[in-house]
């Protein structure tokens, strides 16, 4: 596993995209943030309710200057169907995130303790990457439940561009 730094670079990050294409983080030019959401899979009913509301909230991030982009290690049968069942239709959806990526990037990984699982899969994690491809922020988790609240990512995305509020952890 390997700890990101802010202020750094970040490893590459790309991704298989619903609908075809790839989505890579070199490509993205935000005003403002890119942010990744990792999330479990399509076993994970708290990722259901969780991007459920991100999904409400994409305009109010882009409003921001924050491109979205949400991805798992699922497949593309698994992710389309998240989609689909999940109702999501304001995200791009990315899918096939590999382990050994997911590990770069400091996810942790976890075995399948039910059927309903793939064997692995990462936990979530949310980056907030600046347009230079530097880390301002990471949040990584090792479980599903008690994650950052979109709401309030928002209003740190505020405060950081009206403050010009420097990524702190760097040291």
């Amino acid at each position: 596993m390997t700890a990101l730094v802010p202020r750094k670079p970040v490893p590459p990050f790309e991704a298989d995209i619903l609908g075809g294409g790839k989505w890579r983080l070199a490509d993205q030019k935000p005003k403002n943030f890119s942010m990744i959401v990792v999330y479990r899979g399509l076993h994970c009913p708290i990722c259901k309710t969780y991007l459920a509301d991100l999904d409400k909230k994409a305009e109010a991030f882009a409003q921001r200057g924050t491109e979205v982009f949400v991805v798992s290690t699922d497949s593309r049968e698994r992710a389309e169907q998240a989609k689909r069942d999940w109702n999501l239709a304001n995200l791009k959806l990315g899918y096939g995130l590999g382990i050994d990526a997911a590990r770069r990037w400091g996810l942790y990984i976890s075995n399948s303790i039910r059927e309903s699982e793939p064997a692995q899969f990462a936990e979530p994690g949310i980056f907030l990457i600046r347009p230079d491809q530097t880390l301002y922020a990471a949040l990584i988790q090792t479980m599903p439940m008690a994650r950052p609240k979109f709401d309030d990512l928002m209003a740190a995305i505020d405060f950081v561009v009206a403050k010009n509020y420097p990524a702190r952890g760097e040291a």
